[in-house]
């Protein structure tokens, strides 16, 4: 937002992804060790960029989708795919606050567009952090900036805020996300004048049409939706998607002991991976918890019993990954042809919920299932139309 300020260097510097074999010239990537048995306090990295998919509300791309925007992020997938980058986990955190929230995933890429989800990023204009707030809109949304520590930097509290405000905004906005975008972007006042001035009401605007906004605010949309294309794209080579088939840390908010005045010994006593901790947590300087920061929330991996009695948000993170753990179950027992038991075979019995924009095709790719497998297993055949909110069955009844 003009508020926030421009992410100096908007471009991200990813680098080139990997050479791309499409689906149509390879096939699709066999099961691997990570999709049989994914770690405690894991999930594959392609379950994460299937949820983003599957909670967009403009999946469509189209040839007025922009060129300009789509060549700009054309190595943006490469971030993901990197074993060696914090992106996917903090994507997949983010992912899951605005599914819990009930909003459309285009949200989960503004953190890309301006900070290239980095948590520790700094702009020299004053802005910082994954959502790149400036200190008055930070104060505005209730995060805390104090001496030893700047909550612009924390995901946990600076997802919160902006979640917050994005389920106001469209809410305001009839649940048009480009107008919501446009409002995050330049303020609400300024869309509701624009609206007003253009003869348009949010529930039917034309948001490229309205009146006195901002070009920056109509490009953000465009942006957006154009860094949703790209990923589209990228699932195109069965290369990506192997490169994203990896476990994953899953990544819960978790309350500081009052007492805690090391980020270090804290998660050390938790036996957690100390880099990745203070990596993902850049809002104590130094890593040293001030008094006046104790009791505050922090990202943390969930990983066995480690955060018991810590997480602070057990619904939105706990349940959430048990659920997924519980859809992605296939034990190696199963992958031996050994007789599983009926836990693990009603877990292994996939569903999918189509959304706007999915194809047959595209299902049985993402689910690496034969396409004449998927019909025949919900009575279909390649005529049959989809519409959104359909259950279809992925794997075969036991």
């Amino acid at each position: 937002m003009s508020r926030r300020g421009a992410l100096a260097g908007a471009g991200l510097a990813l680098g080139l992804i990997c050479a791309a074999a499409t689906a149509a010239d390879s096939p699709p990537p066999a099961a691997s060790e990570a999709q049989i048995a994914a770690p405690v306090g894991t999930r594959n990295g392609r379950e994460i960029y299937t949820r983003f998919r599957e909670g967009l509300a403009d999946p469509n791309c189209d040839a007025a989708t922009s060129e300009r925007w789509q060549r700009h992020f054309a190595n943006a997938p490469k971030q993901l795919a990197s074993g060696n980058s914090d992106a996917l986990a903090l994507f997949g955190y983010v992912v899951d606050a605005l599914r819990e929230a009930s909003l459309p995933t285009e949200y989960a890429l503004i953190p890309f567009v301006e900070s290239g989800y980095k948590p520790g990023a700094r702009s020299g204009s004053g802005p910082a952090g994954l959502w790149q707030f400036i200190a008055l809109t930070a104060r505005n949304h209730a995060v805390a900036i104090r001496p030893g520590y700047d909550g612009r930097l924390s995901p946990v509290e600076s997802t919160q805020a902006a979640v917050r405000y994005l389920k106001t905004l469209h809410g305001m906005f009839a649940g048009d996300w480009r107008l919501a975008v446009m409002a995050y972007n330049a303020g609400e006042y300024r869309v509701l004048g624009a609206l007003k001035n253009s003869g348009q009401e949010a529930r039917s605007a034309r948001p490229e049409s309205l009146s006195g906004m901002p070009a920056i605010s109509v490009g953000y949309v465009r942006k957006l939706h154009a860094l949703s294309c790209v990923l589209d794209r990228a699932d195109d080579s069965a290369e990506w998607l192997r490169a994203l088939d990896r476990p994953i840390t899953l990544l819960a908010p978790a309350a500081l002991p009052a007492d805690a005045d090391s980020l270090d010994a804290w998660a050390a006593a938790k036996g957690f991976d100390v880099a990745l901790v203070k990596r993902i947590n850049p809002a104590f300087a130094d890593g040293r918890i001030a008094r006046a920061g104790s009791g505050v929330r922090v990202l943390a991996p969930i990983a066995s019993t480690a955060l018991a009695g810590t997480v602070t948000d057990p619904v939105a993170a706990v349940a959430t990954a048990s659920a997924e753990a519980a859809a992605r179950t296939v034990t190696l027992a199963d992958a031996a042809g050994v007789e599983p038991s009926a836990a693990a075979t009603t877990a292994a019995q996939r569903t999918h919920t189509v959304a706007a924009g999915d194809s047959l095709w595209r299902i049985a790719r993402r689910y690496d299932v034969q396409m004449r497998d998927l019909l025949a297993r919900n009575g279909m055949t390649p005529r049959s139309k989809l519409h959104p909110g359909m259950v279809l069955k992925i794997d075969a009844a036991k």
